[in-house]
């Protein structure tokens, strides 16, 4: 006999609730232009707030390996997918995306752009969907959390597209608040495979509205948020500001090339991970020579991450 059907809704382990399987060949309608439908293909990817499929417009037939795009979908009263929703559609829009990169004179740029968005009844409950460009393989794949290290040269590259992409969305009153190897994704595609991409708005954040800054205080609320290990020391206190960002990108690069973070053997403990970083950060020297095992560590990173630190922004 077939196993009997459970109405215990699934949760990840942050405590949100996934999304049930949403079968092939489900289409869906978008919003913004009159009759704009997208049709699923196969799964691709499970998160901690959703399931990704590829998807296609073409909705007359099956969606192939090769599709280009992508759709994220999540139960509707789920936080992460509604802020990153409403981020894309004020901040990110295809029209203003491709301005930016002419006008920045950059050849590769990795701001993802809305292709889509929506909601959807599917067995009786109300589903929200984002569609984007698809995209390959991140890059904690190839890092491997320390496993394999990148280079200087490389990381170095890695920053500066991260902070392309910052650039832009500081200009819309925003901080991204999750730079990590996992959210930095590849191209898809021919002339894209070297391409990389900032994703997951889910915990964007405003620093400032018509150009007034919200006031810069803590909010235990929001403690913590984030990635722990990248976490900032003012986002530890739920401040969220653009040096917050300069901070965790700080952490990601010499984590990247030492393959190692004083903390990571106490993430759980997210007070000692806030105090062991706050004394790491009054010796900048120390803490390098700390992690690459020596005085001679790579010279920029000392600049890079000094910099960085001062940006009280």
């Amino acid at each position: 006999m077939p196993p009997k059907a459970s109405n215990a809704k699934k949760k990840a382990a942050n405590g949100y609730e996934l999304p049930e399987h949403i079968d092939e060949g489900t289409v869906v309608e978008g919003l913004g232009q009159k009759g704009q439908q997208f049709r699923f293909g196969k799964s691709i990817g499970t998160g901690g707030f959703g399931e990704i499929y590829l998807a296609s417009k073409d909705v007359s037939r099956n969606v192939g390996d090769e599709a280009t795009l992508a759709v994220k979908i999540e139960p509707h009263l789920n936080g992460p997918l509604f802020v990153e929703m409403n981020f894309y559609i004020r901040a990110a829009s295809e029209t203003y995306v491709e301005e930016w990169k002419k006008k920045k004179n950059l050849k590769s740029f990795g701001m993802p752009c809305l292709r889509g968005s929506g909601s959807h009844m599917y067995n009786g409950k109300k589903y929200r969907f984002l569609v984007m460009d698809r995209f390959g393989k991140d890059l904690q794949k190839i890092f491997q959390t320390g496993k394999k290290l990148f280079s200087p040269k490389v990381t170095y590259n890695l920053a500066l597209k991260v902070i392309d992409v910052l650039e832009l969305i500081y200009s819309k009153g925003y901080c991204h608040n999750d730079i990590k190897a996992q959210n930095m994704l590849l191209g898809f595609g021919r002339t894209k495979e070297n391409d990389v991409y900032l994703v997951d708005f889910g915990l964007v954040s405003k620093y400032q509205k018509d150009g007034v800054h919200y006031e810069n205080k803590p909010d235990a609320r929001k403690a913590h948020d984030g990635t722990i290990e990248y976490t900032s020391r003012d986002a530890h206190t739920g401040t969220h500001a653009r040096r917050s960002d300069l901070e965790i990108l700080g952490y990601n690069l010499v984590h990247w090339m030492s393959g190692e973070l004083p903390w990571m053997g106490v993430l759980l403990d997210h007070l000692r991970v806030e105090k062991e970083k706050k004394a790491y950060m009054k010796d900048i020297p120390k803490f390098l020579s700390t992690r690459f095992n020596t005085p001679d560590y790579p010279g920029t990173t000392f600049s890079v991450i000094y910099q960085l630190d001062q940006q009280v922004i």
